[in-house]
């Protein structure tokens, strides 16, 4: 693009803005996208500092460990109102500085985006997927400094532009009020298609909802798939009696459904991104993430943890609060497409809540640390990348379904306990951080929870013992009033550790992961990488052979096994066990009486809203 045309398309995008002293405005085209490429310039004017330091992100809204955005930009270049070029200094792998300057500095480069998800940039000539962080240098210190974006999209592409940020007159220029803001606003461009709905709240304020869709769809099937998600907002609006007060009055479900993409979701103030490598089909399989992604409008982004407030794009953020922001959010998810009529509550109870009940009982990480604990390792967790081993399968439980099983034995406990619900605490936690938009701490959530009861005692307890601490929690108590009991998955029967899916027979039965501690590998001595050669004196290099042997035996019995460790044969003995992995069964089931108030207790619980 030449200089007029520039500074022309950048008249446009301020025009009609209210004067700051300082502007900054992106234009962002696309002259190579069969490539993966797209120009970007950001001119930033009224710069009253000497030195103006550019710089790209490590971190993006809702992932927490490091992400180097910086190595997917190129050919940077600092220009003057003249377009004369500026001395540009790099100074880090991803922050630049101009020192020369008279208050005005046209940055430019190219960026390569070939990975649309929830965090980095897709650019294609299908369409162009944008998450802020990993698309835009910024510079430091323009924190409240608000910001004008342009797309110079050509008129015979025929594509249109969804995003949270505020609309201007010109469908291709938006706005942000801040860096912040900014930041958080992922964008899809592209032959998007659309559906529209309204949603009214208790105070007669409605709010416009639509799906952005990126993905082939017929009218018919769409229609469909966008009647389901208006199901799920509804039970979701139902759990805090309200939406929230959306900024510029309206709410996007930016929506990647194809195979080109990568799968993933993430949260955003007004929005959220989702993407799922699939042909796009009326499928309620697809409706997890929309329920879960959708229900962080509340809990993070405006339930807010004070680790995160402001969000630091330079590094990880850590927080202590991601059992609740990302555990809570994970145990409703499920829960919302169970009161919305796509998940038998019986389903739900044998597969979702079983799962959460055996992260808690059963993970090393939930065993052996506590969910304040477990939220801390989301700076190394968080798809943050590394080459070497870890041991994280024995020190971490995802915060998760970690934060899933806390959120469900509390709602279990208040429901038995207080005739009171975790809606009723949500709904608490709502009007006292997240409406009024104060961040708060775990000490507050605590607090909120001893209002909530009234008994101070119980929070206290309840936070010290499984929110600080990490004791066992009776589940088999919990749910017998929903008429739901546990039993061993496979009681009985012998089990040295893992699953099939720990084991390889690529040149024998190799062990692929790393052992767990308490079971019986580990506490032979096994460890990954070792290759199993015989159980009880019996040749185990197969999966089918160790199988074979271990219905021979019965949880308790010590056998002799050997194993090959780096190429050197070991001798040992196993005291093989029983897996401790448990289900979820019905009264029904199990013979015994459901009664009305287990009925209704299972309809309070699970039932719409």
């Amino acid at each position: 693009m030449d200089f007029k045309k520039s500074v022309l398309i950048l008249a446009l995008a301020l025009a009609g803005r209210q004067a700051f002293s300082q502007r900054i405005s992106y234009i962002v085209s696309f002259p190579n996208l069969a490539h993966h490429e797209a120009r970007i310039e950001m001119v930033v004017s009224d710069l009253n500092t000497r030195t103006a330091f550019f710089r790209m992100s490590r971190s993006s809204p809702g992932r927490y460990a490091t992400h180097e955005f910086g190595k997917n930009i190129y050919d940077v270049k600092a220009l003057d109102a003249g377009g004369k070029p500026l001395t540009l200094t790099r100074i880090d792998g991803d922050v630049y500085e101009v020192t020369r300057h008279n208050g005005y500095v046209r940055l430019q480069y190219t960026l390569y985006g070939n990975y649309a998800d929830g965090t980095y940039v897709g650019l294609d000539p299908a369409g162009v997927h944008l998450n802020m962080p990993a698309a835009f240098m910024w510079l430091k210190g323009a924190d409240n400094v608000p910001i004008t974006i342009h797309f110079n999209i050509p008129a015979e592409w025929h594509w249109t532009v969804a995003t949270q940020m505020q609309p201007t007159g010109d469908s291709l220029t938006f706005l942000a009020r801040n860096f912040q803001y900014f930041m958080d606003c992922p964008t899809k461009l592209g032959p998007l298609h659309y559906r529209q709905w309204d949603v009214k709240n208790p105070d007669g304020r409605i709010y416009k909802f639509r799906i952005a869709l990126d993905g082939g769809a017929d009218d018919t099937t769409f229609t469909s798939f966008s009647g389901k998600v208006q199901r799920i907002v509804r039970q979701a609006q139902a759990v805090f009696t309200e939406t929230p007060a959306y900024d510029y009055g309206a709410y996007t479900f930016l929506a990647s459904i194809n195979p080109y993409v990568h799968g993933d979701g993430m949260e955003h103030r007004n929005s959220t991104m989702i993407s799922i490598p699939t042909v796009f089909r009326d499928n309620d399989r697809l409706l997890g993430v929309f329920a879960h992604e959708f229900f962080h409008c509340w809990n993070v982004k405006r339930i807010r943890p004070k680790t995160l407030e402001p969000f630091n794009f330079e590094k990880s953020d850590m927080s202590y609060e991601l059992w609740f922001a990302e555990g809570f959010t994970q145990y409703y998810g499920e829960l919302l497409l169970t009161r919305a009529g796509f998940l038998r509550d019986t389903d739900y109870v044998k597969t979702i809540i079983a799962g959460l009940i055996n992260t808690k009982m059963n993970t090393p990480g939930a065993q052996r640390y506590s969910p304040v604990e477990a939220s801390e390792e989301a700076v190394f967790t968080d798809a943050g990348v590394a080459v070497d081993k870890t041991n994280f399968p024995n020190i971490f439980s995802s915060y998760y379904p970690y934060g899933g099983s806390i959120a469900l034995a509390l709602d279990l406990q208040l429901r038995a306990k207080f005739n009171k619900t975790l809606d009723g605490y949500m709904t608490a936690t709502w009007k006292k951080f997240g409406k009024p938009e104060v961040p708060y701490n775990v000490a507050g959530l605590q607090e909120v929870l001893a209002s909530f009861t009234g008994d101070r005692k119980f929070a206290e307890g309840f936070f010290t013992k499984y929110i600080y601490g990490h004791e066992p929690i009776d589940y088999n108590s919990l749910l017998a009033p929903a008429g739901f009991l546990l039993k061993k998955t496979d009681a009985g029967k012998a089990w040295i550790g893992g699953s099939p899916r720990t084991f390889s027979e690529k040149e024998g039965l190799i062990i692929e992961a790393n052992t767990l501690r308490g079971t019986p590998l580990y506490e032979a001595g096994c460890d990954i990488d070792d290759k199993i050669l015989a159980i009880d004196n019996q040749d185990t290099r197969t999966l089918a052979d160790l199988n074979g042997v271990l219905a021979k035996l019965h949880p308790g019995t010590a056998v002799a096994i050997r194993y090959l460790h780096r190429g050197e044969e070991k001798k040992g003995a196993i005291t093989v066990g029983e897996n401790p992995a448990v289900s979820v069964v019905t009264f029904e089931q199990a013979g015994q009486t459901v009664t009305p108030a287990i009925q209704q207790f299972r309809k309070s619980w699970l039932g719409a809203k």
